[in-house]
């Protein structure tokens, strides 16, 4: 894929703007850092976005409760996967790209790889199950298939010209922030939660 600078500044808009907030009112009732968006592909209006909501039921992963959310809306005034992009904070568990997949998206941008959410996040709950369920290795799920093509937003920003690409990695420098401080906040709280794999 050739990156847009369009493509790239609006989904990192949508996780500062629209997903961060919901993620920091989320983080402070005891939940996880990961969120969700989806996103017309015509106008890249948002469509939705939600975070994590494991306190209340341990399948709203992020992902998960946006499509819960999503799938909520009116029929009628919902818009087909076909013609959305989904957007992720942080690379689908198992779980969610089974989610993704059946609800018929044909694409996902993450922002942070499932190492990130191991090594910068303590949250090695996705590279765990893959290995000890799916026999895969970190990165072993084809990244593109006969249902999508997933892409990774850092990845995307270093192919961009100058100076979009110094841009596009300053502000993922600051999301990197961002979700640094909420995983700090989270870390110090989760053992007052009872979502089964904290």
């Amino acid at each position: 894929m050739n990156p847009e600078p369009t493509l790239i500044d609006r989904l990192l808009d949508v996780i500062e703007y629209d997903i961060v907030p919901k993620t920091e009112a989320g983080v402070a009732a005891g939940n996880k850092i990961f969120g969700a968006a989806i996103l017309r592909k015509r106008d890249l209006s948002l469509v939705i976005a939600e975070t994590n909501n494991e306190i209340e039921n341990p399948l709203w992963h992020g992902e998960m409760h946006a499509l819960k959310r999503f799938y909520e809306m009116p029929k009628e005034s919902r818009a087909d996967t076909k013609d959305c992009i989904f957007l992720s904070t942080h690379e689908p568990c198992s779980l969610c790209l089974s989610a993704i997949t059946w609800s018929g998206f044909d694409n996902f941008f993450y922002l942070f790889s499932h190492e990130d959410s191991r090594d910068s996040f303590a949250i090695p709950h996705d590279l765990k199950i893959l290995k000890e369920v799916f026999r895969l290795e970190p990165g072993g799920y084809a990244a593109q298939n006969a249902f999508w093509k997933s892409y990774s937003i850092p990845a995307l920003a270093r192919e961009l010209p100058e100076p979009e690409r110094e841009g596009a990695a300053k502000r993922i420098s600051k999301l990197s922030g961002v979700y640094a401080r909420l995983s700090e906040t989270y870390q110090k709280s989760k053992a007052e939660n009872d979502i089964p794999l904290n």
